[in-house]
């Protein structure tokens, strides 16, 4: 046996004996994990071929490393999706207000309250402070139509990181253009000085440019999570420094919530927008949600006449209108109070229902995001070891070959506090193409961003120790072969 044969194969046994101590290793039988077969069809399999072959114990599993781009689906779901169907087919219209014996399901205009409460305490907020509604980029607009108010003398400018996933580096553009502001002189793009060309921004240097441009910037816009690297912002501290010079912050939260813990309220955060696709498992496009905080979203009704006078202004629509005189269908807003005061138009059961079963599962996991967080660290912490050597608690050693060990690096921060479930590897130039197709070929799922980063996140509810050994086997054995092809 080689050393190297034989590194992966101590690897194995320690992740195994990890896996058998694992408590919370039974939320995996919660998940629809597709087989290696599954992987490589072009076919779509019937219903029944596939569920039968997922909850086959001796099935050869793949491995899903990309929750941080679409999380496995719930076994359940399909079942609560089936129980909202069979609503919809035998009551029509009734199924708004009428409850059913031994239906799980809220009503359909409880819908989104039901929801609320079982994504609260995943984002550290009152059930109040949050509406399940719309997407992410959606969700963010809304907030800077309501929040975002320049002054051109003043505070008109609106910062995020130079590196923001595209679609809120967009938001941003065509919210100062929606106000007649030009993007070249009212948005700051943060760059790291210390990090030029992966650019991780540190604490310091944030808080550095928010004093700096203070007098100018009205909003600050940050991801919780960066997509690209997977570092985790100090979203307290920030935030508080923010609030210091008078910013208001929204955070997006797409890559942190249902992956990181989050306190939002205590925090003091002003503002929030995440989707649900990611690691909540809720499915692909579906539906998102905000956070707004409950000094920011406070409703006083002084004079029926011109009852605007006691709440901000936003962007509305009936279903952010008072439960109680919702279906009144009289042209006078009168916004619930709280977030849900921010919706627009009745939301998508059938995403709501799908979301709804995913957390379901998060409910099931002892202590919640806390103890999926512990969890999370030791199996980020163990994929690190394994690829790079570095000693960790569990012991051992790297487990990849050292020509093809140079072939990349990891460019998510080394500090366990300064990232989430995922890693980032940032490869030679012009090895991507080759290696993500020699990992599909071994039913290996991560997912690329262009033009060299391989992204990796192991989530804790599905994922174990053994899925990040075969990983790094077959990352190894992917490098190999765009070292040959491509003579590095």
């Amino acid at each position: 046996m080689s050393s190297n044969s034989a590194a992966i194969a101590d690897a194995r046994e320690r992740a195994q004996a990890l896996d058998r101590d694992d408590s919370l290793a039974f939320t995996r039988s919660e998940f629809n994990i597709p087989t290696k077969a599954q992987i490589a069809s072009t076919r779509l399999s019937d219903s029944a071929t596939a569920k039968a072959s997922s909850d086959d114990g001796a099935t050869d599993k793949c491995v899903y490393l990309c929750g941080n781009s679409l999380g496995l689906q719930p076994k359940r779901t399909q079942t609560r999706i089936n129980q909202y169907l069979s609503t919809w087919a035998t009551q029509g219209v009734q199924g708004h207000f009428k409850p059913l014996d031994e239906s799980p399901l809220p009503t359909w205009v409880d819908a989104d309250e039901r929801a609320a409460q079982l994504i609260a305490p995943i984002v550290g907020a009152s059930e109040a402070e949050v509406a399940v509604m719309q997407t992410l980029t959606a969700n963010l607009h809304l907030l800077m139509s309501a929040f975002y108010r320049p002054d051109i003398n003043g505070k008109h400018k609106i910062m995020l990181e130079s590196k923001a996933f595209p679609s809120d580096h967009f938001a941003v553009e065509t919210q100062l253009r929606h106000h007649g502001l030009d993007p070249s002189t009212s948005m700051i793009t943060l760059t790291s000085p210390s990090s030029p060309e992966d650019n991780i921004l540190t604490t310091a240097e944030i808080l550095a440019a928010i004093t700096e441009h203070a007098a100018t910037t009205a909003l600050l816009l940050l991801p919780g999570i960066q997509y690209y690297t997977g570092q985790l912002l100090d979203i307290p501290t920030i935030t508080a420094h923010a609030h210091a010079h008078s910013l208001f912050v929204i955070w997006d939260l797409a890559h942190a919530v249902g992956n990181v813990p989050l306190r939002l309220h205590d925090w003091d955060v002003d503002a929030a927008a995440w989707c649900s696709y990611k690691y909540l498992n809720a499915g692909p496009g579906c539906i998102g949600g905000l956070f707004v905080h409950d000094r920011h979203s406070r409703v006083v009704v002084d004079d029926d006449d011109k009852p605007e006078q006691g709440y901000v202004n936003r962007l509305a629509g009936w279903w952010g209108n008072d439960k109680g005189t919702r279906f009144v269908m009289a042209n006078r807003f009168h916004p619930v109070k709280g977030a849900a005061g921010f919706q627009l138009s009745n939301p998508s059961i059938l995403d709501i229902t799908s979301l709804s079963a995913s957390l379901e599962v998060f409910g099931m996991a002892g202590g919640g995001v806390g103890s999926l967080r512990e969890k999370s660290l030791r199996l980020t912490g163990f994929l690190e070891e394994l690829l790079v050597g570095k000693k960790g608690s569990e012991g051992g050693g790297g487990i990849v070959p050292e020509e093809e060990r140079a072939l990349f690096r990891v460019i998510t921060p080394a500090d366990p506090q300064q990232r989430g479930a995922q890693l980032s590897l940032m490869l030679k130039g012009g090895l991507l193409e080759t290696v993500m197709r020699e990992l599909e070929k071994r039913a290996v799922i991560v997912d690329e961003r262009k033009p060299d980063v391989i992204r990796v996140a192991p989530a804790p509810l599905y994922n174990t120790f053994e899925d990040c050994v075969a990983f790094v086997g077959a990352l190894a054995e992917a490098l190999a072969v765009a070292r040959r092809e491509k003579a590095v």
